[in-house]
């Protein structure tokens, strides 16, 4: 296995970039989207899960064919479909329209990050590829950190459909370089030539015989439905409790990000003095802190200092997982994270739906509260003893 890529990490990073930034730009948009198309915050919530869920879906497809006809071929032709689907998303005239783009535009970006994720997995050895995925990550999480930024600076100061537009047109520039790096490969040999059909979930079956993969899938589920669920609701949160700017609310946002950040350039150490069992708790910990002093710290500036320790927390415990992931099934590391990937996203997109239930219904608080429990379980469920995880 050696760890000089193709493709570099650069590359891959541009295009994660891109994907996850197209995914957080809506955090500090919901609240501006719901009043544009005169629909209650909960309502417009549907334009999360409608991206989410086909994202997590489609994982399932995406894995088994870049394992069989090529990695960078599947990134490439979803990087371009994602390109335009993001652009058309500036042209809606109603919430059912732009949910419809989401959908579809949710549904090739499954093909991006996943197997990015499982590209590293197969040119890095595993004593180097958390540190690596790390690198990589340090590029997605900063989509992160500015999707929300730029979110909140279209959102306050020009039109919430323009951020659309600019992340298709650079998003083809995107898939135009990485057409090119393919180029000049050599065609690659494929192991197998049978056609895509139910065959193709077959390994997906196979993997989940094995505890930890159970542990694992179920785990990130858990994580995306109560995390990035509740997650959503952040901005409309502060938008309504503290009437902040959305540019201040992207920026505050934004703090997950840098959280995650700080994980990214101090992951070596994090390793060396927690190890991956104590990643994952304290990660856990960090999160429950977050979510429940959101709910009972009513104090707007004390949001940014834990936005900053949730994306930490996150991070570490996410990593984890996902480093975990690209070691389940070595000769089939697509099929792999791809469904850790499916788990996350329909995770999140359910919990979304079911959050908005509750905003609706009951208010912000009680959201933070269940996620802020629900992570703190999480963290000392996955690092039980009979988990058998085989932490490092």
């Amino acid at each position: 296995m050696t760890n000089k890529t193709p493709v570099s990490l650069g590359l891959l990073g541009a295009a994660g970039f891109m994907v996850i930034a197209d995914i957080r730009v809506i955090d500090p948009l919901l609240h501006i989207i719901a009043d544009d198309f005169k629909v209650g915050v909960g309502s417009a919530a549907v334009i999360v899960s409608a991206y989410t869920i086909p994202y997590g879906l489609f994982q399932l497809v995406y894995g088994p064919l870049s394992d069989r006809i090529g990695k960078l071929k599947v990134m490439t032709a979803a990087m371009a479909a994602f390109a335009v689907g993001t652009a058309a998303c500036a042209f809606v005239p109603n919430i059912a329209i732009l949910a419809l783009l989401r959908f579809l535009t949710g549904m090739v970006a499954a093909g991006i990050i996943p197997i990015a994720l499982a590209y590293i997995g197969d040119n890095f050895a595993y004593e180097e590829r958390q540190t690596a995925i790390g690198r990589y990550l340090s590029a997605v999480i900063l989509g992160q950190v500015l999707g929300g930024s730029l979110g909140g600076i279209f959102g306050e100061y020009l039109r919430w459909r323009d951020i659309f537009l600019l992340f298709g047109v650079v998003s083809f520039i995107i898939a135009a370089l990485m057409w090119r790096v393919t180029q000049r490969l050599p065609k690659q040999q494929h192991r197998t030539s049978s056609p895509m059909g139910l065959a193709t979930f077959k390994p997906y079956y196979q993997l989940m015989q094995l505890a930890i993969a159970r542990t694992i899938i179920i785990g990130v589920f858990i994580e995306g439905f109560f995390v990035f669920g509740a997650f959503a609701y952040l901005g409309a949160f502060l938008k309504d409790k503290y009437n902040l700017s959305y540019l201040i609310i992207g920026f505050m946002l934004s703090g997950f990000g840098v959280g995650g950040l700080i994980y990214t350039v101090t992951v070596k150490w994090l390793i060396r003095k927690l190890g991956e069992r104590g990643l994952i708790a304290v990660g856990g910990w960090l999160l429950c802190t977050g979510y429940l002093s959101v709910a009972a710290f009513h104090n707007s500036m004390l949001f940014i200092l834990l936005s900053i320790l949730m994306g930490l927390g996150f991070y570490m415990m996410h990593s984890t997982l996902q480093t975990k992931a690209t070691e389940l099934t070595p000769e089939a590391r697509g099929t792999a994270v791809s469904l850790f990937a499916f788990s996350l996203f329909m995770g999140q997109g359910i919990g979304a739906a079911v959050f908005g239930r509750i905003v609706d219904n009951s208010g912000y608080i009680p959201c933070f509260i269940i996620a802020g429990v629900a992570s703190a379980l999480l963290s000392v469920w996955l690092v039980l003893p009979k988990q058998r995880m085989g932490f490092q």
